[in-house]
């Protein structure tokens, strides 16, 4: 099985005292309430019909619908004056152009049969081309390509917006593969299969129309397929929780049932895996059923049986090794579960698949001799990524948000031996495609300030060696990046990055975008962002990027600490960043802004509404923002497990504290806001980025709305329009901060 999934003249605000002679009380609190009265359009009771009633722009949540198109067509025409009618405009515009369809970047590899496949996008094929080459040809200045599928070509010939989200191939040969294809950019894609040998879709192959689709191979002529299956067959997020498997020549009304979970479940739908050995031999059939957004129940597919797994609900599994599952408890794994030993939560652990279920009469295998216990991380590290090969296992391991990169081969009884593999220092290490027949993995390295580098890692060896290294984008030698901590609220240490000019002045004059995430256990870690450098840092700008709580970077307690009802913590965190910044003199509210999408959407609203004092820009992406409807707006029912379920009545009360769509006031002073979104993103609904800038409108409040009708949730559909998203991100940050 190899797949490719594709899967960043303005009135100042008026500045009062100085932190220092602040009372250090109100410093700290959320701005929340203003005074003794309610937000006006804060819903007078918090159940679902409440809310609704309490909302007057119910009708933007039409996607489509002639009242919301007229107010995007008007909010995207000021918009577009103000930022595409600045002078610096087309500057940023093809600065940002030229790097994203540069020709000498690192073409991203994946193995693929005997040789190296990769999808490349530049300007002459801004919707992409799906190719291959050798290892060795890959290896030199100018690869010798062969193009498998040109996604341009495909879009004229067949009048669509296609946007190329991946290819699952067939080991071991891997000439049979399941092309995604999504129009517009959406999540739901159609798949098609396709022939290497032919470079032809395959006539009569398995072909499913659009949709959020969950598939495996299971042999050349069987699928294992979650997807819509006719009424009542999906969640109320829009997602699967029945599995089946197809069979070459049948449609999905003759697919033979083998997996159910229930139409209440939550997460992102049922899910099948199949892992393989080195030979393509099948080795487990794992099914995963999410009951919310972290939690699931693991069950393993045997013939036409299934038996849950007892392992903890919240958990990663990385793959399989010489008959043991290698995964990661989220939890404390204990006897609970076992009836003997376990691990701790963010441990990685590997132990045989069959003493992890009970057997066909009922009765369960006993513990092995085999160390279960892979690698337990200090307080202040985490797994960051894991490569299951043959006989070892491969290790991504952040070290207080800096790389580090292990190889850990088992010993029986003994702890599992650890070969530190040298990388650059104070950098991020990243793993990319991994082969079991060669025992190679793709190893990236990259800083803020330093292009990304590209080895080939040998498991045996446990070397690396350097296949190709990414020019520099931007003039680098002018700045400096350093790692500091701020103090939250409840005194916990929160890690930030400076990158900043070498010889800034800590006079309170610089300008600082700030950026942060905070959710769903993802790590931002140290990254090369190219048209940033350019766009900011050249121009003198300062970036600082916020391991706030929520996220990944001290394992799964960094991330559980502002679940649910504890959300605050990571608004907390953030300001705690801003306010350091402040007493360090590096800026002041000011000259900061914050930029977020996605979950980042969340807690830039957040942070505007609550701590309008601290910044005086905000790009604010892709955004959740009504939080006491997310739920309501697909695929939001999904992430429940992350925000709580408004529903709820005690949830739904501490939602409410901070939605910034229900918090908004007309007699606070926020800064200006740039929101921005997209009309195909079918992840974050639009409908909360169009709601908080009809309302910021209806206050009073000055604000830009910009949404695109192309790309989908990640933005990845056309370059040279990345490149026009970036540029108008880049003027009015500069409008905000620089002039």
């Amino acid at each position: 099985m190899r797949h490719l999934i594709l899967s960043a003249a303005i009135p100042a605000l008026l500045l009062g005292a100085c932190a220092s002679n602040r009372n250090m009380e109100e410093y700290f609190s959320p701005m929340t309430v203003a005074s003794e009265t309610s937000p006006p359009h804060f819903p007078r009771d918090l159940t679902p019909a409440g809310v609704a009633a309490a909302d007057d722009h119910l009708a933007l949540e039409q996607v489509d619908g002639a009242e919301a198109m007229a107010f995007v067509a008007e909010e995207n025409r000021k918009s577009l004056a103000a930022l595409t009618g600045d002078p610096r405009y087309e500057t940023f515009r093809a600065e940002a152009q030229a790097i994203l369809t540069a020709t000498d970047r690192i073409p991203g590899p994946s193995f693929l049969g005997d040789g190296i496949g990769n999808f490349w996008q530049d300007a002459a094929n801004p919707k992409g081309v799906w190719r291959r080459t050798t290892l060795d040809s890959y290896r030199t200045a100018t690869p010798q390509w062969e193009t498998l599928l040109d996604i341009d070509a495909l879009s004229k010939a067949e009048g669509k917006d296609w946007v190329f989200k991946g290819a699952d191939c067939l080991a071991p040969d891997e000439t049979r593969c399941l092309i995604s294809l999504s129009d517009g950019g959406k999540d739901a894609v159609v798949v098609r299969e396709f022939d290497l040998t032919t470079k032809q879709f395959v006539d009569g192959g398995f072909n499913l129309s659009e949709g959020k689709h969950r598939i495996e191979w299971l042999d050349r002529d069987t699928l294992l397929v979650a997807t819509d299956f006719g009424s009542g067959t999906m969640t109320e997020s829009g997602y699967p929780f029945i599995v089946k498997t197809l069979k070459r020549g049948q449609t999905l009304a003759q697919a033979v049932e083998v997996y159910r979970g229930e139409q209440g479940d939550g997460g992102y739908g049922v899910s099948p895996a199949v892992y393989r050995d080195k030979d393509g031999k099948v080795t487990a059939v794992i099914i995963t059923r999410p009951l919310d957004t972290f939690r699931s129940e693991t069950w393993r597919l045997v013939g036409e049986r299934t038996y849950k797994l007892r392992i903890p609900e919240r958990v990663s599994i990385y793959g399989m090794l010489d008959g043991m599952l290698v995964f990661t408890p989220e939890e404390v794994f204990g006897r609970d579960l076992l009836g003997y030993g376990g691990g701790p939560a963010g441990a990685l652990m590997a132990m045989p698949l069959d003493s992890l279920h009970d057997r066909p009469d009922g009765s369960r295998a006993g513990p092995s001799h085999q160390a279960a216990q892979v690698f337990v991380p200090t307080p202040r590290q985490a797994i960051a990524d894991v490569r299951v090969l043959s006989d070892r296992i491969v290790v991504a391991i952040n070290d207080n948000v800096s790389g580090r990169l292990s190889i850990f081969t088992p010993q029986g009884e003994f702890p599992w031996h650890e070969r530190s593999v040298a990388v650059p220092e104070n950098l991020a290490v990243g793993l990319g495609d991994s082969s079991k027949s060669r025992g190679e993995v793709f190893v990236s390295t990259q800083g803020f300030l330093v292009p990304p580098t590209l080895s080939l890692a040998d498991a045996d060896a446990a070397t690396l060696t350097p296949l190709k290294s990414a020019p520099a984008k931007f003039d680098a030698s002018t700045h400096v990046t350093e790692q500091y901590e701020a103090t939250s609220t409840d005194g916990t240490r929160i890690p930030y990055f400076i990158t900043r000019p070498r010889d800034m002045k800590l006079d309170g004059s610089n300008p600082t975008i700030m950026l942060g995430y905070g959710g769903f256990q993802v790590s931002l870690n140290p990254a090369y962002k190219p048209e940033m450098g350019k766009l900011w840092l050249e121009r003198g700008g300062v970036f600082v990027q916020a391991n706030i709580r929520g996220g990944g970077e001290f394992g799964p307690d960094w991330h559980q600490a502002a679940l649910d009802g504890n959300r605050q913590r990571a608004f907390d965190d953030f300001a705690a960043v801003a306010r350091d910044l402040e007493q360090r003199g590096v800026t002041s509210p000011r000259r900061l802004g914050i930029y977020g999408r996605s979950n980042g959407g969340v807690l830039t609203s957040v942070s505007i509404t609550q701590h309008p004092e601290l910044f005086n820009a905000a790009v604010i992406e892709s955004p959740l923002v009504d939080m006491l409807r997310y739920h309501e707006l697909p695929a939001g029912a999904s992430w429940i497990g992350e925000y709580g379920d408004p529903r709820i009545p005690e949830e739904a009360e501490w939602i409410a504290r901070y939605s910034a769509y229900q918090q908004l006031r007309p007699d606070v002073t926020y800064p200006r806001v740039y929101l921005t979104t997209n009309t195909r993103d079918d992840r974050v609904h639009p409908g909360h980025a169009r709601k908080f800038a009809a309302r910021l409108g209806d206050q009073g409040h000055d604000h830009l709305y910009y949404e695109d009708t192309a790309g989908g949730h990640s933005n990845d559909a056309d370059p040279v329009a990345n490149a026009r998203r970036w540029a108008r991100h880049y003027v009015y940050l500069s409008q905000q901060l620089m002039d």
